[in-house]
Protein backbone atom coordinates (compact mmCIF):
# COMPACT_ATOMS: atom_id res chain seq x y z
CA UNK A 1 0.00 0.00 0.00
CA UNK A 2 1.96 3.50 -1.15
CA UNK A 3 1.82 6.14 1.92
CA UNK A 4 -0.89 7.94 2.19
CA UNK A 5 0.30 10.26 5.20
CA UNK A 6 0.93 13.50 3.00
CA UNK A 7 -2.03 12.77 0.22
CA UNK A 8 -3.61 16.11 0.24
CA UNK A 9 -6.49 15.18 -2.42
CA UNK A 10 -8.55 12.74 -0.92
CA UNK A 11 -11.10 12.98 -3.36
CA UNK A 12 -11.36 9.97 -5.56
CA UNK A 13 -9.87 11.91 -8.15
CA UNK A 14 -6.56 12.52 -5.76
CA UNK A 15 -6.82 8.70 -4.35
CA UNK A 16 -6.61 7.01 -7.51
CA UNK A 17 -4.15 8.93 -8.75
CA UNK A 18 -1.97 7.78 -5.62
CA UNK A 19 -2.78 4.28 -6.24
CA UNK A 20 -2.10 4.61 -9.93
CA UNK A 21 1.62 6.30 -9.38
CA UNK A 22 2.28 3.56 -6.92
CA UNK A 23 1.03 1.11 -9.35
CA UNK A 24 3.29 2.34 -12.53
CA UNK A 25 6.41 3.11 -9.60
CA UNK A 26 6.01 -0.97 -9.05
CA UNK A 27 5.04 -0.11 -5.26
CA UNK A 28 2.27 -2.09 -6.07
CA UNK A 29 2.90 -5.02 -8.60
CA UNK A 30 0.90 -6.84 -10.73
CA UNK A 31 -1.76 -9.74 -9.71
CA UNK A 32 -1.02 -7.31 -5.72
CA UNK A 33 -4.44 -7.30 -3.88
CA UNK A 34 -5.09 -3.30 -3.01
CA UNK A 35 -5.84 -2.69 0.18
CA UNK A 36 -9.79 -2.95 1.24
CA UNK A 37 -12.36 0.11 0.67
CA UNK A 38 -12.78 0.34 4.80
CA UNK A 39 -8.89 0.25 5.23
CA UNK A 40 -8.41 2.83 2.97
CA UNK A 41 -11.27 4.94 4.45
CA UNK A 42 -10.01 4.53 7.69
CA UNK A 43 -6.48 5.61 7.22
CA UNK A 44 -7.74 8.98 4.88
CA UNK A 45 -10.71 9.96 7.34
CA UNK A 46 -13.03 10.08 4.48
CA UNK A 47 -16.32 7.94 3.40
CA UNK A 48 -16.01 4.47 1.93
CA UNK A 49 -18.20 5.56 -1.07
CA UNK A 50 -15.14 7.97 -1.54
CA UNK A 51 -12.89 5.26 -1.94
CA UNK A 52 -14.80 3.51 -4.20
CA UNK A 53 -15.33 6.04 -6.38
CA UNK A 54 -11.56 5.95 -6.58
CA UNK A 55 -11.61 2.26 -7.21
CA UNK A 56 -14.14 2.44 -10.14
CA UNK A 57 -11.54 5.20 -11.62
CA UNK A 58 -8.80 2.90 -11.41
CA UNK A 59 -10.64 0.20 -13.44
CA UNK A 60 -11.85 2.57 -15.82
CA UNK A 61 -8.62 3.46 -16.52
CA UNK A 62 -7.76 -0.72 -16.96
CA UNK A 63 -5.37 -0.57 -13.87
CA UNK A 64 -7.03 -2.95 -11.49
CA UNK A 65 -9.52 -5.82 -11.91
CA UNK A 66 -12.68 -6.11 -9.20
CA UNK A 67 -12.96 -9.92 -8.28
CA UNK A 68 -16.18 -9.48 -6.16
CA UNK A 69 -15.71 -10.27 -2.75
CA UNK A 70 -12.36 -11.57 -3.12
CA UNK A 71 -11.21 -7.93 -3.38
CA UNK A 72 -9.76 -5.46 -6.51
CA UNK A 73 -6.54 -6.23 -7.95
CA UNK A 74 -3.87 -4.89 -9.61
CA UNK A 75 -4.18 -5.93 -13.46
CA UNK A 76 -2.02 -8.56 -14.61
CA UNK A 77 -2.17 -8.92 -18.02
CA UNK A 78 -3.04 -5.44 -19.19
CA UNK A 79 -5.04 -5.67 -22.55
CA UNK A 80 -5.76 -1.99 -23.36
CA UNK A 81 -8.18 -2.53 -25.75
CA UNK A 82 -10.53 -4.92 -23.52
CA UNK A 83 -12.82 -2.79 -21.15
CA UNK A 84 -12.39 -3.26 -17.48
CA UNK A 85 -14.66 -6.18 -16.84
CA UNK A 86 -13.98 -8.31 -19.80
CA UNK A 87 -10.88 -8.10 -19.08
CA UNK A 88 -11.58 -10.65 -15.96
CA UNK A 89 -14.03 -12.93 -17.55
CA UNK A 90 -11.22 -15.68 -18.54
CA UNK A 91 -9.76 -18.01 -15.77
CA UNK A 92 -6.39 -19.11 -15.52
CA UNK A 93 -4.01 -19.95 -18.57
CA UNK A 94 -2.71 -22.85 -18.39
CA UNK A 95 -0.81 -25.46 -20.64
CA UNK A 96 -2.57 -28.52 -21.78
CA UNK A 97 -5.88 -26.54 -22.66
CA UNK A 98 -8.57 -28.97 -23.80
CA UNK A 99 -11.52 -27.01 -24.05
CA UNK A 100 -12.05 -23.58 -23.78
CA UNK A 101 -15.41 -22.68 -22.47
CA UNK A 102 -15.05 -19.57 -21.51
CA UNK A 103 -16.28 -17.19 -24.38
CA UNK A 104 -19.82 -17.33 -24.46
CA UNK A 105 -19.43 -17.64 -28.36
CA UNK A 106 -21.59 -19.95 -30.91
CA UNK A 107 -19.85 -23.52 -31.87
CA UNK A 108 -18.79 -22.94 -35.29
CA UNK A 109 -19.82 -26.59 -36.51
CA UNK A 110 -23.70 -25.36 -35.72
CA UNK A 111 -23.55 -22.03 -37.67
CA UNK A 112 -24.77 -21.69 -41.26
CA UNK A 113 -22.96 -22.25 -44.08
CA UNK A 114 -22.26 -18.83 -45.71
CA UNK A 115 -20.99 -20.59 -48.92
CA UNK A 116 -23.98 -20.40 -50.59
CA UNK A 117 -25.37 -16.85 -49.57
CA UNK A 118 -21.64 -15.71 -50.44
CA UNK A 119 -22.33 -17.07 -54.03
CA UNK A 120 -25.42 -15.31 -54.30
CA UNK A 121 -24.18 -11.83 -53.48
CA UNK A 122 -22.82 -9.91 -56.11
CA UNK A 123 -19.06 -10.25 -56.33
CA UNK A 124 -18.36 -6.29 -56.70
CA UNK A 125 -19.67 -3.90 -54.27
CA UNK A 126 -22.76 -2.03 -55.31
CA UNK A 127 -22.14 1.57 -56.36
CA UNK A 128 -24.92 3.15 -54.36
CA UNK A 129 -25.08 6.73 -52.97
CA UNK A 130 -23.21 7.29 -49.46
CA UNK A 131 -26.93 9.32 -48.59
CA UNK A 132 -29.17 6.36 -49.65
CA UNK A 133 -31.46 4.36 -47.27
CA UNK A 134 -29.01 2.47 -44.58
CA UNK A 135 -31.43 -0.38 -44.66
CA UNK A 136 -31.86 -2.56 -47.65
CA UNK A 137 -35.40 -2.88 -48.44
CA UNK A 138 -35.60 -6.54 -48.74
CA UNK A 139 -34.36 -6.68 -45.42
CA UNK A 140 -36.43 -4.58 -43.68
CA UNK A 141 -39.89 -6.17 -44.67
CA UNK A 142 -37.82 -9.26 -43.20
CA UNK A 143 -37.23 -7.57 -40.18
CA UNK A 144 -40.68 -6.02 -39.57
CA UNK A 145 -42.54 -9.24 -40.49
CA UNK A 146 -40.35 -11.22 -37.49
CA UNK A 147 -40.39 -8.50 -35.28
CA UNK A 148 -41.81 -9.22 -31.49
CA UNK A 149 -43.93 -6.18 -31.55
CA UNK A 150 -45.09 -3.05 -34.07
CA UNK A 151 -42.20 -0.88 -33.98
CA UNK A 152 -42.33 2.17 -35.37
CA UNK A 153 -39.06 2.05 -37.11
CA UNK A 154 -36.40 -1.08 -37.63
CA UNK A 155 -32.76 -0.33 -38.66
CA UNK A 156 -29.54 -2.45 -38.34
CA UNK A 157 -26.28 -1.82 -36.57
CA UNK A 158 -22.85 -3.99 -35.79
CA UNK A 159 -24.33 -5.77 -33.48
CA UNK A 160 -25.69 -5.65 -30.17
CA UNK A 161 -23.67 -4.13 -28.08
CA UNK A 162 -23.47 -1.17 -31.25
CA UNK A 163 -26.99 -1.31 -30.82
CA UNK A 164 -27.33 -1.01 -26.91
CA UNK A 165 -24.40 1.48 -26.83
CA UNK A 166 -25.72 3.54 -29.76
CA UNK A 167 -29.02 4.16 -27.73
CA UNK A 168 -27.44 4.73 -24.70
CA UNK A 169 -25.36 7.10 -26.04
CA UNK A 170 -28.91 8.86 -26.80
CA UNK A 171 -30.76 8.52 -23.56
CA UNK A 172 -28.01 8.95 -20.77
CA UNK A 173 -26.10 12.19 -19.45
CA UNK A 174 -23.51 11.82 -17.07
CA UNK A 175 -24.84 11.43 -13.34
CA UNK A 176 -28.04 9.87 -14.68
CA UNK A 177 -28.70 6.58 -13.19
CA UNK A 178 -29.05 3.21 -15.34
CA UNK A 179 -30.62 -0.45 -14.07
CA UNK A 180 -28.97 -3.16 -15.26
CA UNK A 181 -29.28 -6.89 -14.30
CA UNK A 182 -26.93 -8.42 -11.68
CA UNK A 183 -25.81 -10.77 -12.08
CA UNK A 184 -25.61 -9.35 -15.98
CA UNK A 185 -23.63 -8.66 -19.40
CA UNK A 186 -20.10 -7.11 -18.27
CA UNK A 187 -19.38 -4.71 -20.80
CA UNK A 188 -23.00 -2.72 -20.38
CA UNK A 189 -21.25 -2.31 -16.92
CA UNK A 190 -18.48 -0.88 -17.99
CA UNK A 191 -20.22 1.15 -20.55
CA UNK A 192 -22.21 2.37 -18.07
CA UNK A 193 -19.29 3.45 -16.56
CA UNK A 194 -17.46 4.84 -19.66
CA UNK A 195 -20.92 7.15 -20.23
CA UNK A 196 -20.59 8.93 -16.55
CA UNK A 197 -23.44 7.19 -15.65
CA UNK A 198 -24.05 4.95 -11.96
CA UNK A 199 -25.28 1.45 -12.38
CA UNK A 200 -28.49 0.36 -10.48
CA UNK A 201 -28.27 -3.49 -10.05
CA UNK A 202 -31.62 -6.07 -10.03
CA UNK A 203 -32.19 -9.23 -9.23
CA UNK A 204 -33.89 -12.09 -11.35
CA UNK A 205 -35.36 -15.29 -10.69
CA UNK A 206 -36.26 -18.37 -13.10
CA UNK A 207 -38.56 -15.78 -14.71
CA UNK A 208 -36.43 -12.92 -15.42
CA UNK A 209 -35.90 -9.49 -13.61
CA UNK A 210 -37.98 -10.12 -10.33
CA UNK A 211 -40.97 -7.11 -10.09
CA UNK A 212 -40.13 -6.11 -6.50
CA UNK A 213 -36.87 -5.46 -7.84
CA UNK A 214 -37.20 -3.32 -10.31
CA UNK A 215 -40.37 -1.76 -8.09
CA UNK A 216 -37.10 -0.54 -6.28
CA UNK A 217 -34.73 0.47 -8.82
CA UNK A 218 -37.37 2.92 -9.99
CA UNK A 219 -37.33 4.84 -6.94
CA UNK A 220 -33.84 6.22 -8.04
CA UNK A 221 -35.24 7.80 -11.02
CA UNK A 222 -33.38 5.77 -13.72
CA UNK A 223 -33.50 7.05 -17.53
CA UNK A 224 -33.07 3.33 -18.90
CA UNK A 225 -33.28 0.32 -17.81
CA UNK A 226 -31.46 -2.51 -20.05
CA UNK A 227 -32.54 -6.10 -20.40
CA UNK A 228 -31.92 -9.33 -21.63
CA UNK A 229 -34.99 -10.95 -22.62
CA UNK A 230 -34.29 -14.28 -23.74
CA UNK A 231 -31.22 -17.03 -22.72
CA UNK A 232 -30.10 -14.03 -20.52
CA UNK A 233 -25.76 -14.04 -20.41
CA UNK A 234 -24.95 -15.24 -18.07
CA UNK A 235 -28.02 -17.33 -16.17
CA UNK A 236 -29.50 -18.84 -19.11
CA UNK A 237 -33.24 -17.34 -17.88
CA UNK A 238 -35.67 -16.21 -20.47
CA UNK A 239 -38.20 -14.19 -19.39
CA UNK A 240 -41.82 -15.38 -19.40
CA UNK A 241 -44.38 -13.69 -21.69
CA UNK A 242 -46.51 -13.03 -17.75
CA UNK A 243 -43.66 -11.83 -16.18
CA UNK A 244 -43.07 -9.40 -19.25
CA UNK A 245 -46.36 -7.97 -18.87
CA UNK A 246 -46.06 -7.15 -14.99
CA UNK A 247 -42.54 -5.23 -15.72
CA UNK A 248 -43.87 -3.96 -18.41
CA UNK A 249 -47.47 -2.33 -16.48
CA UNK A 250 -45.01 -1.46 -13.74
CA UNK A 251 -42.74 0.50 -15.99
CA UNK A 252 -45.96 2.09 -17.83
CA UNK A 253 -47.13 3.06 -13.95
CA UNK A 254 -44.13 6.04 -14.49
CA UNK A 255 -45.86 7.58 -17.55
CA UNK A 256 -44.35 9.31 -20.17
CA UNK A 257 -41.32 10.74 -18.15
CA UNK A 258 -40.37 6.85 -17.30
CA UNK A 259 -37.14 5.33 -18.53
CA UNK A 260 -36.51 3.85 -21.66
CA UNK A 261 -36.37 -0.01 -21.98
CA UNK A 262 -33.40 -1.41 -24.10
CA UNK A 263 -33.83 -4.94 -24.71
CA UNK A 264 -30.78 -7.32 -25.84
CA UNK A 265 -32.02 -10.40 -27.57
CA UNK A 266 -28.81 -11.41 -28.26
CA UNK A 267 -29.71 -15.23 -29.01
CA UNK A 268 -32.64 -14.25 -30.86
CA UNK A 269 -33.38 -17.74 -33.29
CA UNK A 270 -30.74 -20.23 -31.23
CA UNK A 271 -33.58 -19.78 -27.94
CA UNK A 272 -35.91 -22.06 -27.28
CA UNK A 273 -38.36 -19.92 -25.31
CA UNK A 274 -40.62 -17.97 -27.11
CA UNK A 275 -39.83 -14.14 -28.72
CA UNK A 276 -40.89 -11.93 -25.56
CA UNK A 277 -40.75 -7.94 -25.33
CA UNK A 278 -41.90 -5.28 -23.36
CA UNK A 279 -42.87 -3.42 -26.65
CA UNK A 280 -45.81 -5.67 -27.10
CA UNK A 281 -47.31 -3.75 -24.11
CA UNK A 282 -45.06 -0.52 -23.91
CA UNK A 283 -43.90 -0.01 -27.40
CA UNK A 284 -43.45 3.83 -27.38
CA UNK A 285 -40.55 3.59 -24.55
CA UNK A 286 -39.13 0.15 -25.64
CA UNK A 287 -35.69 -0.02 -28.22
CA UNK A 288 -35.25 -3.82 -29.19
CA UNK A 289 -32.44 -5.29 -30.32
CA UNK A 290 -31.88 -8.84 -32.15
CA UNK A 291 -28.22 -9.97 -32.72
CA UNK A 292 -27.67 -12.82 -35.61
CA UNK A 293 -23.94 -13.10 -34.40
CA UNK A 294 -25.31 -16.78 -32.21
CA UNK A 295 -27.29 -17.81 -34.59
CA UNK A 296 -25.55 -17.23 -37.92
CA UNK A 297 -21.77 -15.74 -37.30
CA UNK A 298 -20.08 -13.60 -35.04
CA UNK A 299 -18.10 -12.23 -37.52
CA UNK A 300 -21.29 -11.26 -39.56
CA UNK A 301 -21.75 -8.15 -37.25
CA UNK A 302 -25.24 -7.08 -37.52
CA UNK A 303 -28.27 -6.68 -35.63
CA UNK A 304 -31.52 -5.00 -35.91
CA UNK A 305 -32.74 -2.43 -33.84
CA UNK A 306 -36.48 -1.09 -33.59
CA UNK A 307 -38.15 0.94 -31.62
CA UNK A 308 -39.64 4.79 -31.68
CA UNK A 309 -39.34 6.75 -34.94
CA UNK A 310 -37.85 9.47 -32.77
CA UNK A 311 -35.26 7.67 -30.81
CA UNK A 312 -34.16 5.69 -33.88
CA UNK A 313 -33.92 8.45 -36.24
CA UNK A 314 -31.82 10.44 -34.13
CA UNK A 315 -29.57 7.23 -33.55
CA UNK A 316 -29.75 6.91 -37.75
CA UNK A 317 -28.73 10.42 -38.17
CA UNK A 318 -26.18 10.45 -35.61
CA UNK A 319 -24.29 7.25 -36.93
CA UNK A 320 -24.57 9.01 -40.69
CA UNK A 321 -21.67 11.15 -39.19
CA UNK A 322 -19.93 7.90 -38.04
CA UNK A 323 -19.77 4.71 -40.00
CA UNK A 324 -23.37 5.68 -41.81
CA UNK A 325 -24.83 2.47 -42.45
CA UNK A 326 -23.99 -1.25 -42.30
CA UNK A 327 -22.09 -2.94 -45.06
CA UNK A 328 -25.24 -3.54 -47.22
CA UNK A 329 -23.10 -6.94 -48.80
CA UNK A 330 -23.24 -7.88 -45.49
CA UNK A 331 -27.21 -7.31 -45.04
CA UNK A 332 -27.16 -8.94 -48.58
CA UNK A 333 -25.83 -12.33 -46.95
CA UNK A 334 -27.96 -11.91 -43.68
CA UNK A 335 -31.01 -11.40 -46.17
CA UNK A 336 -30.16 -14.63 -47.77
CA UNK A 337 -29.28 -16.40 -45.15
CA UNK A 338 -33.00 -15.31 -42.94
CA UNK A 339 -34.47 -16.60 -46.38
CA UNK A 340 -33.18 -18.82 -47.30
CA UNK A 341 -35.14 -23.07 -46.93
CA UNK A 342 -31.56 -24.12 -46.05
CA UNK A 343 -29.95 -21.69 -44.09
CA UNK A 344 -33.59 -21.89 -41.52
CA UNK A 345 -32.91 -25.60 -41.14
CA UNK A 346 -29.35 -25.03 -40.49
CA UNK A 347 -30.12 -22.54 -37.34
CA UNK A 348 -33.59 -24.66 -36.47
CA UNK A 349 -30.82 -27.62 -36.20
CA UNK A 350 -28.73 -25.59 -34.04
CA UNK A 351 -31.06 -24.48 -31.76
CA UNK A 352 -32.00 -28.33 -31.19
CA UNK A 353 -28.52 -29.63 -30.55
CA UNK A 354 -28.12 -26.30 -27.95
CA UNK A 355 -30.90 -27.62 -26.05
CA UNK A 356 -30.08 -31.31 -26.45
CA UNK A 357 -26.62 -30.55 -25.08
CA UNK A 358 -28.05 -27.86 -22.14
CA UNK A 359 -30.20 -31.22 -20.93
CA UNK A 360 -27.54 -33.51 -21.57
CA UNK A 361 -25.03 -31.76 -18.85
CA UNK A 362 -27.24 -30.55 -16.83
CA UNK A 363 -29.20 -34.62 -16.26
CA UNK A 364 -24.81 -35.33 -16.04
CA UNK A 365 -24.26 -33.04 -12.97
CA UNK A 366 -27.55 -33.91 -11.32
CA UNK A 367 -25.89 -37.43 -11.05
CA UNK A 368 -22.94 -35.90 -9.39
CA UNK A 369 -25.82 -34.24 -7.23
CA UNK A 370 -25.19 -30.79 -8.69
CA UNK A 371 -28.71 -29.38 -9.25
CA UNK A 372 -29.36 -26.49 -12.03
CA UNK A 373 -31.73 -25.54 -14.07
CA UNK A 374 -31.81 -26.49 -17.76
CA UNK A 375 -30.89 -22.66 -19.45
CA UNK A 376 -31.78 -21.28 -22.56
CA UNK A 377 -29.11 -20.17 -24.72
CA UNK A 378 -25.44 -21.63 -25.10
CA UNK A 379 -24.55 -20.66 -21.12
CA UNK A 380 -24.75 -22.21 -17.89
CA UNK A 381 -24.57 -20.29 -14.27
CA UNK A 382 -23.08 -22.39 -11.84
CA UNK A 383 -22.54 -21.91 -8.30
CA UNK A 384 -19.65 -22.60 -6.56
CA UNK A 385 -17.83 -22.58 -2.97
CA UNK A 386 -14.78 -20.67 -4.12
CA UNK A 387 -14.87 -19.01 -7.44
CA UNK A 388 -11.17 -18.69 -8.28
CA UNK A 389 -10.46 -22.19 -6.60
CA UNK A 390 -12.84 -23.58 -8.85
CA UNK A 391 -11.47 -22.14 -12.04
CA UNK A 392 -8.38 -23.33 -11.17
CA UNK A 393 -9.67 -26.53 -10.25
CA UNK A 394 -10.84 -26.89 -13.91
CA UNK A 395 -7.71 -25.17 -15.44
CA UNK A 396 -6.01 -28.27 -13.92
CA UNK A 397 -8.25 -30.57 -15.55
CA UNK A 398 -7.50 -28.75 -19.53
CA UNK A 399 -10.78 -27.15 -19.05
CA UNK A 400 -11.51 -23.08 -19.60
CA UNK A 401 -14.32 -21.19 -18.11
CA UNK A 402 -15.17 -17.51 -17.19
CA UNK A 403 -15.40 -16.59 -13.81
CA UNK A 404 -18.23 -15.40 -12.20
CA UNK A 405 -17.29 -11.46 -10.16
CA UNK A 406 -17.59 -9.87 -13.49
CA UNK A 407 -21.10 -9.94 -14.17
CA UNK A 408 -21.92 -9.20 -10.48
CA UNK A 409 -23.12 -5.54 -9.63
CA UNK A 410 -20.09 -4.13 -7.11
CA UNK A 411 -20.91 -5.66 -3.49
CA UNK A 412 -23.32 -8.54 -4.71
CA UNK A 413 -22.61 -11.73 -3.02
CA UNK A 414 -22.04 -15.19 -4.71
CA UNK A 415 -18.84 -17.34 -6.29
CA UNK A 416 -19.92 -18.09 -10.03
CA UNK A 417 -18.66 -19.86 -13.29
CA UNK A 418 -20.20 -19.14 -16.58
CA UNK A 419 -19.63 -22.36 -18.85
CA UNK A 420 -20.09 -21.83 -22.43
CA UNK A 421 -22.09 -25.30 -22.06
CA UNK A 422 -23.21 -24.82 -25.15
CA UNK A 423 -19.92 -26.21 -27.04
CA UNK A 424 -20.37 -29.24 -24.90
CA UNK A 425 -20.82 -32.41 -27.02
CA UNK A 426 -21.88 -35.19 -26.24
CA UNK A 427 -17.99 -37.05 -26.76
CA UNK A 428 -17.06 -34.32 -23.38
CA UNK A 429 -20.67 -34.04 -21.41
CA UNK A 430 -19.53 -37.03 -18.95
CA UNK A 431 -15.70 -35.32 -18.47
CA UNK A 432 -16.99 -32.01 -18.08
CA UNK A 433 -20.03 -32.67 -15.80
CA UNK A 434 -17.84 -34.63 -13.38
CA UNK A 435 -14.94 -31.69 -13.54
CA UNK A 436 -17.58 -28.88 -12.81
CA UNK A 437 -18.92 -31.47 -9.87
CA UNK A 438 -15.54 -31.14 -8.55
CA UNK A 439 -14.97 -27.67 -8.66
CA UNK A 440 -18.06 -26.52 -7.02
CA UNK A 441 -16.49 -27.80 -3.99
CA UNK A 442 -13.14 -26.60 -4.57
CA UNK A 443 -11.21 -24.46 -2.13
CA UNK A 444 -11.66 -23.96 1.48
CA UNK A 445 -14.45 -25.01 3.40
Amino acid sequence: MPDLTHLEDRSPRGIAGAFSRAIRAGELAPGDRLPTVRDVAGELGVSPATVSGAWQALRRTGLVVSRGRAGTYVLETPTPWLSPRVRGLVGPDREGLRLDLSRGTPDPELLPSLGPALARVSASAGTLAYQDEPVLPGLRDVLVAGWPYAADAVTVVDGAVDGVARVLEQVVSYGDRVVLESPGYPPFYDLIEALGAEPVPVALDGEGVRVDALRRALLDRPVAVVLQPRAHNPTGVSTTPARAERLAALLRGRGADGPWVVEDDHSGAISTAPDVSLGTWLPERVVHVRSYSKSHGPDLRIAALGGPAGLVDRLVARRMLGPAWTSRMVQTILLDLLTSARSMDEVAEARRQYYGRQQALVARLADHGVGVAVPDGINLWLPVRDEPAAALHLAAAGIRVAVGSPFLAAGAAGSFLRVTSGLVGTADVAEVAAALAAATDAGPS
